[in-house]
């Protein structure tokens, strides 16, 4: 595998993380994640994950 390509994968943050960053409860951000802000990408029916990117915009909106 060429290093170039392993640098284009998205950095992907679990919602432990995501929650922390933005200092709310796990629950708040599943709650926010059902309305699509910050979109969630699902691994698995049980996993979600972050894009690093998409929660940075979110913040970004947010503070607009």
């Amino acid at each position: 595998m060429k290093a170039a390509a392993v640098l284009d994968v998205p950095e992907l943050l679990t919602t432990a993380e995501v929650a922390a960053l933005l200092k709310v409860n796990r629950s708040t951000l599943s709650r926010w994640r059902s309305v699509g802000a910050p979109p969630g990408h699902w691994l698995t029916a049980t996993i979600p994950r972050y894009q690093r990117d998409d929660v940075i915009e979110f913040l970004r909106q947010a503070s607009a």
